[in-house]
């Protein structure tokens, strides 16, 4: 690591500490002040009172029990779509791996709207999952499917370079003393990943949590059914004929906080999985 006074190739401690400062204040501090100060207008009986209303704290349940239900699917298939990545070689592959990212260069209300149509009563996949008696679209699961297509490339991206670097004669060395498969997963390449599936599996946790672009259409945004998203629950108040810019605040304050406690939570304990594999 270098001193702030040893020479860079990059000009300057002072001049790039100055930068990264600024950058940092002007596209995360700033932004995340006006937060609290909006919500700081408010008393704390007025504060409670709005995050507690039935459509709020629904809301709220919505967006975390669809997130947690979308993270955990997602962490199982990116364990084998990472898997699949970087043990085969098939045609094709290069480009599996680059339509991975979809959905980060994908705008996520083209995604939303996709969605909808295909998982619709009019679109192939709504039909066929009508067939066994599955409402997709406008129901809790249209939410939880948007939010695994938003989420898996976090899950994969984070688990690909672990198992790249992953040398395949520890599985071999672990069948050939008698091993079953299931064995040499549980004992040998599962603590190698986990802490790579916890960070992939928070990630796509807090995006689904705060994601609007992708679950505003297939939703249905319905409060009798219980399909309103929180990011949806904000926009009413700021879309409203009274504008209400404080109790937006207050709910974003909520939902920054809770993305804050489980990206934290997760990297304690990425941390110390950490610690124990490599003891």
């Amino acid at each position: 690591m270098k001193k702030a006074g040893a020479k860079s190739i990059i000009p300057g401690f002072g001049m790039t500490m100055g930068i990264t400062v600024a950058m940092l204040s002007l596209l995360v501090l700033i932004p995340l002040a006006s937060v609290l100060a909006y919500s700081f207008k408010m008393t704390w009986q007025d504060f409670v009172d709005l995050v507690t209303r039935p459509n709020v704290s629904q809301a709220f349940a919505t967006s975390l029990l669809c997130a947690f239900v979308a993270a955990a699917i997602n962490s199982v298939f990116g364990v084998i779509l990472a898997w699949v990545l970087v043990r085969y070689e098939f045609p094709g592959k290069r480009l599996m791996d680059g339509m991975i990212e979809l959905p980060f260069a994908l705008p996520t209300a083209v995604a939303g709207i996709t969605l909808t149509k295909i998982y619709s009563d009019n679109g192939f996949l709504g039909r066929a999952l009508e067939k066994i008696g599955i409402e997709a679209a406008y129901t809790r699961t249209g939410i939880v499917i948007a939010m695994v297509f938003i989420g898996i490339p976090f899950v994969v991206r984070a688990i690909q370079p672990v198992l790249e670097k992953l040398p395949e004669s520890l599985e071999e060395a672990s069948l050939m003393l008698g091993g079953s498969r299931f064995t040499t997963f549980r004992k040998i390449i599962f603590p190698e990943i986990r802490p790579a599936l916890l960070t992939g599996f928070g990630l796509a946790l807090a995006r689904g949590i705060g994601e609007y672009g992708s679950v505003i259409y297939i939703s249905g945004n319905s409060e009798k059914n219980g399909t309103q998203v929180v990011s949806y629950v904000i926009m009413q108040k700021l879309n409203s004929g009274n504008v209400d810019y404080e109790g937006a605040a207050a709910i974003a304050l909520v939902l920054l906080i809770l993305s804050f406690v489980i990206l934290f939570a997760i990297n304690v304990i990425q941390h110390i999985a950490s610690r124990r594999t490599s003891s």
